[in-house]
């Protein structure tokens, strides 16, 4: 059984090839989705790890709470993001 893709940014399953982000000359990213890199680069460099974290919390409660109560999943996200390739420490 293969093992499950995220995006290394957002912590998005990266489950189809249209999921991916692209690298600079148009390959596919095989860390980011098309949401968090395109051509190359991060669509919003500024972000910090909080950012992505409070943007994933409003998606949860705009979206029917996929990822639990807003509580559990600030603190699975909490847990999970500093192990993800864009938010590791140098």
């Amino acid at each position: 059984m293969e093992e499950r893709k995220f995006c290394q940014s957002c912590g998005m399953p990266l489950d189809k090839p249209e999921d991916a982000g692209t690298e600079a000359g148009g390959s596919p990213s095989g860390d980011y989705c098309r949401y968090c890199y395109r051509k190359g680069a991060f669509t919003a460099p500024e972000a910090t790890m909080d950012d992505m974290i409070a943007f994933n919390l409003k998606f949860n409660a705009e979206n029917g709470y996929p990822f639990g109560p807003q509580e559990e999943a600030e603190k699975q996200m909490r847990s999970w993001f500093p192990t993800l390739k864009r938010w590791k420490n140098p």
